[in-house]
């Protein structure tokens, strides 16, 4: 899946897998990699700018520490961003169905 695949869908995402506990970037973009069965192969060149874009918004704390001698930011998510990940999911279930509307094939307006 190409980067730009997951505009506009990219903050959702960190915020979700951030959602089970404190991860450093790399182990950030390890678990998108992973929970998307390796579809999401992203760089860290979005995904590094994404990460403090959410911090200075406020939805993610990050903590610098070392660890094996090498200096590692470790992001959580804050309160906002837990609002912050259920407004996305929200904006993500109304997107969803209205592109399966248009692309699924059903008939318009859908009934059932």
């Amino acid at each position: 899946m190409r980067p730009d695949s997951v505009r506009g869908h990219l903050d959702g995402l960190i915020l979700a897998v951030l959602e089970t506990g404190p991860l450093h970037g790399y182990a950030i973009i390890e678990a998108l990699q992973a929970r998307s069965g390796g579809a999401l192969d992203l760089p860290t060149g979005t995904v590094y700018p994404a990460l403090r874009r959410l911090e200075r918004a406020g939805s993610l704390a990050g903590s610098w520490s070392t660890v094996g001698g090498r200096e590692r930011r470790t992001y959580k998510l804050t309160r906002a961003g837990r609002h912050a990940l259920a407004a996305q999911r929200g904006e993500w279930k109304e997107f969803r169905d209205v592109v399966n509307r248009v692309l699924g094939g059903e008939p318009w307006p859908a009934t059932g």
